[in-house]
């Protein structure tokens, strides 16, 4: 049986999402995990596993009754079924702490489905905490070939990015889940430094021990990669627009981690340390 102090985490096989539920549970609390296959999914010892999909919204109902809050990570580029499953899970749980985007410095509400999502979530009346995180680090995990063979070949070189560790994202949710004190605040969270993107290259080359090289890739080349990838042409123009303001317009740095954990934000050199195996 759920405890009053229950945490539902979607998302809880992913970057973010297990470093969420590790941190949940060092707190003491108890976790339930919403996968897709509760008997495939690994998660950590203590952690509940139920059955559920956030885009078929009629799965949610068992999967969120009894829980007080939840950690809410939409998957995909739309949110045609959000409203369904954000009502679902308000039906149950009395606080959202919900992982946007950042709009930059200026902390508006992001544009597209993660601005979509978070008035959805105002308009249920509930307790809620908005997460604007800048770009993951994690992202570079999709140069893991180009960086084993010693060149990535990728647009925008000079995008100057302040990439955020996901386990400092995890660290700021743990908090607004299960602490008072963050109810109504809409975070902007980056990491400590801006970095070019052939910077973060170097920084991965240096942190597993290879020489890799930035090869400048041509846009249309580029959009054409990313529409294989992802499916969605607005997504991959709207990246692309991103990456190239970025060169006059670096993304900027917050101290928002500190300021909620008490901990600076971890490097983008601690992060490739971390995930040195991930790129051998």
């Amino acid at each position: 049986m759920a405890e009053a102090n229950t945490v539902l985490v979607t998302g809880a096989t992913g970057n973010v999402g297990r470093h969420v539920l590790s941190g949940l549970l060092e707190r003491g609390v108890e976790v339930r995990a919403l996968v897709r296959d509760p008997a495939t999914a690994r998660l950590p010892e203590g952690v509940e596993a139920v059955r559920g999909d956030l885009t078929r919204p009629e799965t949610l109902e068992d999967a969120a009754a009894g829980v007080a809050s939840v950690f809410l990570l939409w998957p995909g580029f739309g949110a045609a079924d959000a409203p369904a499953a954000v009502d679902a899970v308000a039906r149950h749980a009395r606080r959202i702490v919900y992982l946007s985007a950042s709009a930059g410095p200026e902390n508006r509400r992001p544009d597209g489905f993660w601005g979509e999502i978070e008035e959805l979530v105002e308009r249920t009346g509930l307790e809620w905490t908005f997460l604007r995180a800048g770009g993951f680090a994690a992202n570079t995990l999709g140069w893991a070939d180009q960086i084993r063979d010693g060149v990535v070949r990728w647009p925008y070189g000079q995008a100057g990015r302040s990439l955020i560790h996901e386990a400092d994202i995890a660290a700021v949710a743990v908090r607004a889940l299960t602490e008072d004190g963050h109810v109504g605040a809409a975070y902007t969270l980056t990491g400590p430094e801006v970095l070019t993107q052939v910077e973060q290259v170097a920084v991965i080359g240096r942190a597993v021990g290879r020489d890799v090289r930035w090869e400048e890739q041509p846009v249309d080349e580029a959009r054409e990669q990313l529409l294989a990838a992802w499916g969605d042409p607005s997504y991959a123009d709207m990246a692309l627009a991103a990456w190239a303001a970025m060169v006059d317009d670096p993304e900027s740095v917050t101290t928002t981690v500190q300021d909620v954990t008490g901990t600076p934000a971890r490097t983008f050199h601690q992060w490739a340390l971390d995930h040195a195996a991930d790129f051998a």
